[in-house]
């Protein structure tokens, strides 16, 4: 299955836990073996694997030994500032979010609201 922002969480969720499940068996290995040498609970595995939630370190160090830690690089490739943004803001980078610019509405008079 193709992952896809049309997928609900909990389908991309086993989605990645399919896949996961797949590498360590390629890698002949139990989910005892990968939970001992990732450092984590059996049980986070089998919670992972099954398409349960885990917290994000649980997960880095278990991509370590499926020895698929350059997939996070695909996951989130690194910032590179676009040349006219730089030209802009003379070679430094953003470190805030503008937010977004809502066009400004004529303010009405101020009432009493009294009738």
């Amino acid at each position: 299955m193709k992952i896809s922002k049309t997928l609900t969480d909990e389908a991309i969720l086993a989605e990645i836990g399919q896949r996961l499940s797949r590498r360590r068996l390629d890698m002949q290995l139990t989910q005892a073996d990968l939970a001992e040498q990732s450092g984590v609970a059996k049980r986070t595995v089998e919670r992972i694997e099954s398409g349960a939630s885990a917290q994000v370190a649980s997960l880095i160090r278990i991509l370590r030994v499926l020895d698929l830690m350059s997939s996070l690089d695909l996951l989130l490739p690194g910032a590179q500032p676009m040349p006219m943004e730089l030209l802009r803001h003379k070679g430094k980078q953003r470190q805030r979010a503008s937010g977004s610019r809502q066009a400004e509405l004529p303010e009405k008079p101020w009432t009493w609201d009294d009738k």
